[in-house]
């Protein structure tokens, strides 16, 4: 069963942010460190988790939301290279409403009528590493890992040695053609692998490193420094698509996927045209009812639009392209026993509950803990520790505990604590909320302590050196206490040098790293100080409005002048009291997308005189950098458009993507602040007010025109 999704926008934050680190946390696992600790269907339905709440709480999107990210940092002994074009990832379909409702956005993003063909080709998922083949007047010149979809890493020499990849193509073939696909161990050759590791080890008296799987096998062995290693690896290359190419050699996806294959590259068997989603769907049962007996491992299979000037107008969101989607296999499920539930006390002060498990394989992963969400949820299934419980693997966050075997057993009740594990604090539920919070705040060891993490993390300070164990260290010998005392440390070098595992020449790298933080950008910092509903899109949001640290402070003095101002409130109903303070703070901060509760979580921040007092010292060892705004050669960069009234020749979701594209902003109604509206048949009250504005009104043919010469 699913858990209930949050009933408030507090809760649904906390979840958030608490996804957006368990799924960073696997990425590096997965794709750095070759070392994932779940299946990927328990990594899939944590992003499937994550999408849901997006959906429902669309105003508390994060920057670093899963959606936006794509692999993970590229590993430190490879070089780093950018890719031509980003390498993107999929979003994922469980059933076949899914699918449908997939071909149901390309209709109605592109405007198509219902009866219109959408053409499909079909693939096996291969389940390896992704990586990218440059050919230059024929010749290979280059190949690259995924990364973080952005910069990759260099393994040009590595994949010389996989027999799949030629070294040259055809006469005839483009000057310039990327060739994408997946590295991958055949299931026959990775045990072989695994036996020969074992013997070798064996023979030499050391202990055994054997491979968890194929995909880390393939993973591991692509990503060698010494490519003579790689060279005794068994890898295989399927080919599945392109990235920068001088030219086309076909029309369609389906075209170009055979003119590859024609050049010499595999491409996965059961890849095909599908005319309509059902051809698409009988696809995939047929590779499905084929998986077990095939050679290598899928977890689904991929569905990508044929027509490619289809693609080109759909584009990508985040990290994700319009016009493709992954639909991904059945879950698996296990049974093990439930050992114990731990209480983890979070940067916001929540408690959630951690079930603690037997060690039990699923999908040739060992899980040992799973999420228990909340009180809720455990007095929902009735759990107990000793009972025998069933893990669910997508659906919802996993590992998750769908269902308890024994909960008719005489075992006594998990009673969820009253006050906090760390600091003895009273632990309280708000009303209408799902989840118990310390009130301890800064005085809390565990808050303090996430604070600090949350401040060093990768989308805030990341400062290279200084990570969660580093920060537990330190704070537990009171070297520092709050985010300035990171800027301290060198105050400390005498201490630091005699600690272990620190020589001199570790700590003074440390201490370089921290001073080469001392400017960061304005919306990294507002992120770092881990203001409830401050995620990295409002965050940025904010540093954008107000371009400066000075202006920022300027506004919150003034919205502190909002909340006296509106004292007397607290006389009144409670919701009367939250609406009008509400509508109030929102006008004072006057940011796109900044609601009340982001509104009143800056209040309540800033209001605490502890709280300005750490940032007020923090700022007297770092300097937040001035937001400079890009700019692009657009007549409509950084100004704001409203289209209105019928669009005939694309929907108005092809319409925002335009106009964003070009570093537009997209607005719902036309005021004062609008500088262009274009405007289609039936435009009426919006066109009317554009007039008595006296704002630019274009049609749509216009539109296109400013569209088709800025691109």
């Amino acid at each position: 069963m699913v858990a209930p999704l949050p009933q408030s926008d507090s809760d649904a934050a906390t979840e958030l942010a608490q996804l957006a680190d368990e799924i960073a946390r696997h990425n590096r696992l997965y794709h750095t460190e070759d070392a994932p600790e779940i299946s990927d269907a328990a990594y899939d339905a944590l992003v499937r988790r994550n999408a849901a709440l997006e959906a429902a709480f669309p105003q508390l999107i994060r920057s670093d939301s899963p959606n936006t990210q794509v692999g993970a940092a590229p590993a430190a002994h490879l070089a780093k290279v950018a890719h031509a074009r980003p390498m993107t990832s999929l979003d994922n379909a469980f059933t076949d409403e899914d699918v449908a409702d997939f071909v149901g956005r390309v209709r109605r993003f592109l405007a198509l009528p219902d009866d219109a063909p959408v053409e499909l080709t079909a693939e096996p998922k291969i389940d390896g590493l992704s990586c990218s083949l440059r050919y230059e007047k024929g010749k290979l010149v280059q190949a690259l890992t995924r990364g973080d979809g952005q910069v990759g890493e260099d393994v040009t020499a590595n994949v010389r040695h996989i027999p799949d990849i030629p070294d040259t193509l055809p006469a005839g073939s483009p000057d310039v053609f990327e060739v994408r696909g997946e590295v991958y161990m055949a299931k026959a050759d990775f045990a072989a692998l695994n036996a020969r590791l074992l013997t070798e080890a064996t023979a030499a008296g050391k202990e055994a490193r054997q491979f968890a799987n194929p995909r880390n096998a393939a993973a591991g062995s692509l990503r060698q420094k010494d490519a003579a290693i790689t060279a005794t690896r068994p890898l295989r290359f399927f080919a599945w698509g392109w990235g920068e190419t001088s030219a086309l050699p076909g029309e369609t996806q389906a075209a170009i996927v055979e003119a590859i294959r024609g050049w010499g590259f595999p491409v996965a068997e059961g890849f095909g045209h599908a005319a309509t989603t059902d051809a698409a769907l009988a696809v995939y049962r047929a590779i499905e009812r084929a998986r077990a007996d095939l050679p290598f491992d899928i977890d689904g299979v991929v569905y990508k639009l044929d027509r490619l000037d289809w693609q080109a107008r759909l584009g990508t969101v985040g990290r994700t392209p319009r016009w493709a989607i992954a639909h991904k296999f059945p879950a698996e499920r296990a049974e093990t026993t439930l050992t114990a539930i731990d209480i983890q006390v979070g940067r916001t002060g929540a408690l959630t509950p951690v079930a603690r498990l037997e060690p039990v394989t699923v999908g040739g992963v060992v899980v040992t803990n799973a999420t228990l969400h909340n009180a809720d949820e455990i007095e929902r299934l009735g759990a107990r520790v000793g009972d025998r419980v069933v893990l669910q693997r997508a659906g919802d966050v996993i590992p998750q505990i769908v269902a308890v075997l024994t909960r008719d057993a005489d075992r006594p009740a998990f009673a969820f604590p009253t006050t906090c594990p760390e600091c003895g604090s009273l632990a309280e539920r708000g009303e209408g909320e799902v989840v118990v919070r310390c009130t301890g705040g800064l005085i809390c060891p565990a808050q303090r302590v996430e604070r600090l993490i949350h401040f060093v993390s990768r989308h805030a300070y990341d400062i290279s050196g200084l990570g969660l164990v580093r920060i537990e260290e330190f704070f537990r010998d009171g070297l520092i206490a709050s985010p300035a005392d990171i800027f301290r440390l060198h105050t400390h070098r005498a201490a630091l040098v005699t600690r272990e595992r620190m020589s001199e020449l570790v700590v003074d790298k440390l201490l370089a790293a921290i001073d080469l933080r001392r400017e960061i950008g304005l919306d990294r910092f507002l992120f770092a100080l881990g203001i409830r509903h401050v995620g990295e899109i409002t965050a940025r949001d904010l540093a954008r409005r107000y371009v400066s640290a000075r202006a920022f402070a300027a506004m919150v003095r003034s919205v502190l002048r909002v909340r006296r101002a509106i004292t007397p409130a607290l006389g009144e109903s409670e919701a009367k009291f939250i609406v009008r303070r509400g509508k109030a703070l929102a006008a004072a901060i006057e940011t796109a997308g900044i609601g009340p509760e982001v509104a009143d979580a800056l209040i309540e921040f800033f209001a605490e005189a502890h709280n300005r007092a750490v940032v007020a010292a923090l700022l007297r060892e770092v300097r937040p950098l001035d937001v400079v705004h890009e700019t692009r050669d657009s007549p409509v960069t950084g100004k704001t458009v409203v289209f209105t009234g019928s669009l005939e020749t694309m929907s108005r979701d092809e319409a925002k993507a335009q106009a964003e594209s070009l570093g537009a902003r997209v607005a719902g109604s036309v005021s004062a602040k609008t500088d262009l509206v274009v405007a289609g048949p039936g435009a009426g009250s919006k066109l009317k007010k554009a007039a008595d504005l006296g704002i630019s009104v274009i049609d749509e043919t216009a539109w296109a025109q400013i569209f088709a010469q800025s691109r």
